[in-house]
């Protein structure tokens, strides 16, 4: 008899030994969280952040899930944004530019890795890094700091415009006085610019911008200082009024070179700079190594391997400029 009752409470026990196994393997795997810090929901290098994900065996809905915040072009909302993800606890926060957005995420948290998509500003000489090849705290990612691109988009506008001599130059110095790093970077740029003007034959007007209120008085001062073309320098300002800029360009017959092809899309003439979709792209390979294990600390601050060059035919026509071929054949995209 007792035999026969030690037999029942051991089968007992296997049962509910059994039944704890199948319950614990039925248990689905715990989903990665990945929170994005964003400017505005149209961002057209989202898509991109996606696909590397999925070339990395993430799939959005099916073994990671995506926290989105957008503050609508408004920096004073980034904070609170910031601060929701954080509680969130999610794995890994992207952000889709330096400043504004990489100053509130780095506030709200110095223990989640922090992946920038894209960053404009000098990292380095900010302090926010210790260096590119070994970041050391909990932010990585991809920068753009290409200030020799100055001078070549010159050269692109002297190619296609070759009897042009002043050149108006558009930027934002409210940016830079934000993110001191910015100044010393768009320093080199205008370092840059500087030398190549004195071999391309050409003078340079420095047009400043803080704010869409500013738009139509900097064209006008393009206008009354007779400059004959424009470059603009890489700023989320300019982006985020794309459209309007393009415009008034257009309106006062200004053949112009831009840092984003967003402006050309709009109706810029042309666009030559770092493929931020790219960036984005590659971000996700740093966000699919953190979640494997990897520490920001350790992922090297990759800088822009795929440059792009697009031009608008469409707005070349209404400027009466014909395209040199051999700038044509080495355009990444031509829009007619």
């Amino acid at each position: 008899m007792k035999l026969r009752s030690i037999s029942l409470l051991v089968t007992f026990a296997l049962s509910l030994l059994a039944a704890s196994l199948a319950a614990d393997a039925q248990q689905p795997a715990k989903v990665p969280r990945i929170g994005f810090l964003g400017t505005l929901p149209t961002n057209p290098h989202y898509e991109a952040l996606r696909q590397g994900l999925h070339e990395f065996g993430y799939v959005e809905g099916r073994n990671i899930a995506i926290e989105r915040r957008y503050s609508e072009a408004r920096d004073e909302r980034l904070p609170g944004l910031a601060s929701q993800l954080v509680r969130l606890k999610v794995d890994v926060i992207v952000v889709d530019a330096c400043g504004a957005a990489l100053t509130a995420a780095s506030q709200a948290t110095n223990t989640i890795p922090i992946v920038v998509a894209a960053c404009n500003d000098d990292l380095v000489a900010s302090g926010i890094i210790s260096s590119l090849a070994r970041p050391g705290g909990n932010i990585t990612g991809l920068s753009e700091l290409t200030p020799e691109l100055g001078a070549k988009r010159l050269e692109l506008l002297k190619e296609a415009v070759p009897k042009v001599r002043r050149v108006a130059v558009l930027w934002n110095p409210a940016y830079s006085e934000r993110f001191s790093a910015s100044f010393r970077f768009w320093s080199a740029d205008w370092t840059e610019m500087r030398a190549a003007v004195q071999v391309l034959g050409m003078t340079l007007q420095s047009v400043e911008i803080r704010g869409p209120d500013d738009f139509d008085t900097a064209f006008s001062a393009m206008t009354k200082e007779r400059a004959e073309a424009l470059i603009a320098f890489s700023d989320p300002l300019i982006v985020f009024h794309a459209r309007r800029i393009a415009d008034l360009a257009a309106k006062s017959r200004l053949p112009a070179v831009y840092a984003s092809r967003e402006v050309v899309d709009a109706g810029g003439l042309m666009a030559y700079g770092p493929s931020i979709s790219d960036m984005f792209r590659r971000a996700a390979v740093h966000v699919g190594k953190i979640l494997k294990g990897a520490k920001p600390a350790d992922l090297p601050m990759e800088q822009p391997t795929k440059f792009e060059l697009v031009i608008n035919l469409k707005t070349a026509k209404a400027l009466g400029l014909t395209i040199p071929q051999s700038l044509l054949i080495r355009a990444d995209q031509v829009i007619r």
